[in-house]
């Protein structure tokens, strides 16, 4: 039900709309003196008004003009029994909602009515819904206190009502999509698509069409038209994660999009023009990338405008204790009792070199959530690599250092029984324990595959 005020100087047509409006079971609050309405209007805090152009000293324009400046969330409904175009225009330009002409009959001012009052609680809704996206992608939503993300912080304050390009650089699970999204949502393109694409994901060819679009016929299984990522991001911001996995002659495609404005679906002959913001992240130098002739050096300018670099946990370990905290309300948000962690658990955790950064911090508090007893966990509860790291149960037998072994054999046998630690932590689930990594499936089992392969050594006989 919604408040509606019906302002008009001849009391049969309040009388007309003010039964139409009951029919539809609002409150209505009727008046025939344009100036008591207006003396009313921030009291009765209406969501619509009705109300006569040509009344007394006070008519419908400057009713709306009040409306506009000093009533929230109102719309305006003008009527006139002498009406024409250039009024018409005049009504609607200056923001009434519509514009009849007298006489009408009910059933079209009730149409009226229901669309306007549906478009006012959609436009409440999506009001209320931008702010709950933009709380909840503040920086300050980002978990940590230290210098180094403080930095972070002021660096996205900064430039995230600008247009410029940002490269987000720092190892996989520090948090770079959180970055590129508090970006968005605390630009002046907030209300326009954010889209997303881990470039690693796909094989070039694939890739090529999901960011450009293809034309029907341009390969097997097209079949129609397509549109690309940046088209759907248009007017937004469109976000290319791990972008240093791009092949060489997609980087070209890119860079020419990034110069010209316009894009070319694979297969057409004609250009579209964007408008789109480009955030980029990267888990690999860029600049060591572009030296290794693996990177085109004119697409890294072109993307690295502005650099945010995401520290890793490691240097970050005083914010380790409220990451925790953070993943113990996430994990038990769903209803499941609060679980506390022991103080000695956490410098366990503060201990760990966190190889999978925050990601892999946040698996850990869940595994150990799901493993501990009486709701708290306990140094026990946490994953193997992390209790050999903090020292706990390790004999000085198993922590001494192999002197006289080649490193690179160490390295190798150092990495395998992390792999093997981290599997059979996760229960054997080797999808699981790549995240945990902060590696793709395929590069954990290429480590898997180097591992099993790699011969035994034997003596050499003296």
């Amino acid at each position: 039900m919604a408040k509606i005020v019906i302002i008009d100087d001849e009391p049969n047509i309040v009388e007309l709309v003010v039964t139409a409006c009951k029919e539809l079971g609002h409150e209505t609050f009727p008046f025939v003196n344009s100036a008591k309405a207006l003396e009313q209007l921030e009291n009765i805090a209406p969501q619509l008004v009705i109300s006569d152009i040509k009344m007394g000293k006070v008519d419908g324009f400057e009713i709306l003009r009040r409306i506009k400046s000093s009533v929230d969330n109102c719309q305006v409904i003008l009527m006139t029994g002498f009406g024409n175009e250039e009024i018409a225009e005049k009504a609607i330009g200056e923001g009434a909602r519509y514009y009849i002409r007298k006489p009408f009959k009910i059933a079209e001012m009730q149409t009226r009515v229901k669309h306007t009052i549906e478009f006012t609680d959609t436009a409440k809704e999506r009001d209320t819904l931008k702010k709950v996206v933009k709380r909840s992608t503040n920086p300050e939503n980002i978990i940590g206190t230290s210098a180094k993300m403080d930095g972070v912080y002021h660096l996205i304050r900064k430039v995230a009502d600008t247009d410029s390009t940002i490269l987000i650089q720092g190892e996989s699970g520090t948090g770079k999509e959180l970055v590129a999204r508090a970006l968005h949502f605390n630009s002046s393109r907030q209300h326009q698509p954010f889209v997303a694409i881990n470039c690693s994901a796909l094989p070039e060819n694939l890739l090529e069409s999901e960011l450009f679009g293809h034309k029907k016929g341009a390969f097997t299984g097209s079949v129609a038209d397509k549109a690309g990522l940046f088209e759907e991001a248009e007017r937004g911001t469109i976000f290319l994660d791990e972008v240093n996995s791009m092949a060489l002659s997609l980087q070209t495609k890119l860079l020419r999009v990034l110069q010209e404005r316009q894009l070319r679906r694979v297969g057409d002959n004609k250009t579209v023009p964007i408008n789109v913001r480009v955030l980029a992240a990267t888990n690999s130098s860029l600049l060591q990338l572009v030296k290794e002739g693996k990177f085109r050096e004119d697409l890294y300018y072109r993307l690295a405008v502005i650099p945010i670099e995401m520290p890793s946990l490691r240097e970050r370990t005083e914010d380790i204790p409220l990451l925790v905290q953070h993943f113990l309300k996430k994990t038990t948000a769903g209803g499941a009792p609060g679980v506390k962690i022991e103080p000695k658990a956490v410098e366990a955790l503060q201990t760990y070199s966190w190889p999978g950064n925050v990601r892999e911090l946040e698996n850990a508090i869940e595994r150990a959530c799901a493993l501990c007893d009486e709701s708290v966990i306990r140094i026990s509860d946490l994953p193997p690599q992390v209790i050999k790291m903090s020292g706990s149960g390790i004999s000085d037998s198993s922590s001494a250092m192999p002197i006289g072994r080649k490193l690179d054999d160490f390295i190798h046998e150092q990495e395998r029984r992390f792999i093997d630690e981290t599997i059979k932590a996760n229960a054997g689930n080797r999808e699981k324990a790549a995240k945990m990594l902060g590696v793709s499936m395929a590069t954990l089992y290429r480590k898997i595959e180097v591992k099993a392969a790699k011969p035994a050594k034997t003596a050499k006989a003296r």
